[in-house]
């Protein structure tokens, strides 16, 4: 049976998010597995007691498997390579091979994959381009993330097909995922890599 996760920030006690997690989770067990969620999230998440910075991992099928916390350190990000993919990944699964595969032989910060000419996600998160008058994400994206659902439901954020052409153009650059919330990337290069 397939497995999939949640990766939940929580800090100082604080669940961030919980109710974009809990709705995706749903989502993903009815569409893969064709029944009702009675998982309740926030059952299973038990924080720990210190002030420090955690990334809560809880692994579930149509029942939650596992639940781990770690402390977590946000990574630097300087060049990020362009890469061709035909690759899906719709829902949160814990097989991530496909990644791993196209990170092979790259040596930059991260990638940025391409999907028939359209930019999509990074490895571990969504993107955001900023023309000089709006902030706009990927209308066809691998992964709706949950950080993205709550800057588009709550920020402004705009959806739109975006291109290499736009990348080039763009004034700002954005990932964003649950645990660095929506985070602009100053200095970064990019770089094109063939497979």
């Amino acid at each position: 049976m397939s497995l999939f996760f949640e990766t939940i920030r929580v800090q100082d006690g604080h669940i961030f998010h919980l109710d974009f997690h809990q709705k995706r989770l749903d989502t993903t067990i009815s569409r893969i597995f064709g029944q009702k969620s009675d998982i309740k999230l926030i059952e299973h998440i038990k924080p720990p007691s210190d002030k420090k910075l955690y990334r809560c991992k809880v692994i579930y099928d149509t029942k939650v498997r596992k639940v781990d916390f770690y402390p977590y350190q946000p990574k630097t990000f300087k060049e990020i390579t362009l890469v061709n993919a035909t690759i899906s990944y719709r829902y949160k699964s814990i097989d991530r091979s496909a990644f791993d595969h196209l990170k092979e032989g790259i040596s930059s910060d991260d990638i940025l994959i391409v999907k028939e000419g359209l930019l999509t996600d990074t490895s571990i998160a969504n993107i955001a381009l900023y023309d000089g008058l709006s902030w706009y994400t990927p209308q066809k994206p691998l992964l709706k993330g949950t950080y993205r659902a709550f800057m588009l439901k709550e920020k402004g954020l705009k959806i739109k097909n975006l291109g290499k052409k736009e990348l080039q153009s763009c004034v700002k650059f954005a990932i964003m995922n649950a645990m660095i919330g929506f985070y602009e990337l100053k200095n970064i290069s990019f770089t094109k890599h063939k497979i």
